[in-house]
């Protein structure tokens, strides 16, 4: 199949304070096995104020580049924010197909050549990816990204948890057709977060399909910050809300779990102290939960000294995307405001 090595291959990036970890993507960008001629590839930086910048320069031309041809291109996004970047990107491509890639992913070395691979199986595929695999900085990232990899921690996730090959909702670090972007345009920049999945929800309801492979892999730097993971994961059920509301329906029923969880506790907390007999009922439930958690922790490690850190994890991902439903809906929903300049700051 001549596309396996002819076509051409846009890679858009965004990034901003990425200075610890662009290299290493870009590297993996610069030893790919598909041929480096038919690549090009856009860092659509935030104004970055740490060395993101100057590195990435070290790849963009010049005597001392990395990068033959200028085939690695900088460009400011001055907006600072994802949406941003991405349609940046992809304004400036020229590939028959373009990946968005995270700066803190590495790509594998067969990654273009299987993406290529993976759309011979159907002519309706407009996106294909395929599964992460967690690179750790310390016991505590490796907690987080063995929640994050549990069917517990994010439901059918299936790029996350490996456990499927086919058809999905969604991948992380997708190869889309051109014609895609040109049949349902660029990506909502009214979302600060959840704008892949908006996309892909538009994406499929126009007909087309998305494929999850396994001989797709790409590697994924996990952050090591508690703090920071309850405020992602809270701005991704506050930002579901408004995509709801925006397409009129629920985009996935995962995205329920967590919401109803927390309105069980709130609810069948207040509840318990109300009518004695709901205590026990609420003690059994909560009970559940967590043994659920202590369950599922251990079948991911043993490792005392990285166990706590799973089950704390899978508290965070669950508790903080709950709250941030439960805002959405108060926000969104019931006050039919608009969203909060705090919730446009990305907490990366």
């Amino acid at each position: 199949m001549a596309y396996l090595t002819s076509s051409r291959i846009s890679i858009v990036i965004p990034c901003r304070n990425e200075e610890k970890f662009i290299a290493r993507c870009l590297d993996s960008i610069l030893t790919i096995s598909y041929p480096l001629d038919n690549i090009e590839v856009f860092v659509c930086d935030g104004m970055s104020d740490d060395n993101s910048r100057n590195i990435i320069e070290g790849y963009t031309g010049g005597s001392n580049s990395k990068s033959e041809s200028n085939r690695i291109t900088l460009l400011d996004n001055p907006s600072k924010t994802t949406q941003h970047a991405l349609n940046l990107g992809i304004n400036r491509s020229s590939g028959d197909f373009i990946i968005i890639l995270g700066a803190h992913a590495e790509l594998d070395y067969d990654y273009i050549t299987n993406c290529l691979e993976a759309f011979s199986k159907d002519d309706k595929l407009g996106c294909v990816g395929g599964v992460i695999e967690n690179i750790y900085e310390d016991n505590q990232s490796k907690g987080i990204g063995y929640a994050m990899s549990s069917p517990f921690g994010v439901g059918n996730a299936f790029f996350r948890t490996g456990k499927k090959e086919g058809y999905v909702d969604t991948v992380a670090f997708g190869m889309y057709k051109k014609e895609v972007f040109d049949k349902i345009g660029l990506f909502d920049e009214e979302l600060v977060r959840n704008q892949d999945d908006e996309f892909n929800f538009r994406l499929t309801k126009s007909g087309y399909k998305i494929y999850l492979s396994r001989s797709i892999r790409s590697k994924y730097y996990v952050r090591s910050s508690f703090v920071k993971l309850f405020r992602q994961y809270y701005q991704y059920g506050y930002w579901k809300v408004f995509v709801n509301k925006k397409h009129k329906t629920i985009t996935t029923l995962r995205q329920l779990i967590p919401f109803l969880f927390v309105s069980w506790l709130i609810l069948g907390g207040v509840l318990s102290l109300i009518i004695p007999e709901i205590w026990v009922l609420y003690i059994l439930a909560n009970s559940l939960y967590f043994g659920l958690v202590i369950l599922f922790g251990l079948l991911k490690s043993i490792n005392p000294m990285i166990v706590p850190s799973i089950w704390l994890s899978f508290f965070i991902l669950h508790i903080s995307y709950g709250l941030g439903y439960l805002e959405g809906i108060w926000q969104f929903v019931i006050l039919n405001n608009a969203p909060k300049k705090k919730s446009e700051q990305l907490t990366r």
